[in-house]
């Protein structure tokens, strides 16, 4: 009976081996691109200056979800957020 728990429990083992490697697979690489995202800057945490010029310095968003508000994200995410439009791609910095 023990030999059989053994199996078991290296059988188990290599399952969940197989489990850990998907998830490392599943975490995106360093993004090559940052978008400006509009439109999904909470009150007070927007990236930088308005796009309509009303201020120059980030956190100074007043409200949600203003659409001249706006964060860097990774290329390719910011439509898939609710409310998201792409402003402008910026190159992200080689290491």
């Amino acid at each position: 009976m023990k030999n059989k728990s053994s199996i078991h429990s290296t059988f188990a083992a290599v399952l969940a081996l197989g489990s850990v490697s998907e998830m490392a697979n599943a975490v995106p690489d360093q993004p090559k691109n940052w978008e400006k995202c509009a439109g999904i800057a909470k009150a007070g945490h927007n990236d930088c200056g308005a796009l309509n010029d009303a201020h120059n310095c980030a956190g100074y968003a007043e409200t949600d979800n203003d659409p001249n508000e706006w964060v860097y994200v990774p290329e390719g995410t910011c439509t898939k957020i609710t409310g998201g439009s792409v402003a402008k791609i910026k190159p992200a910095k080689s290491e």
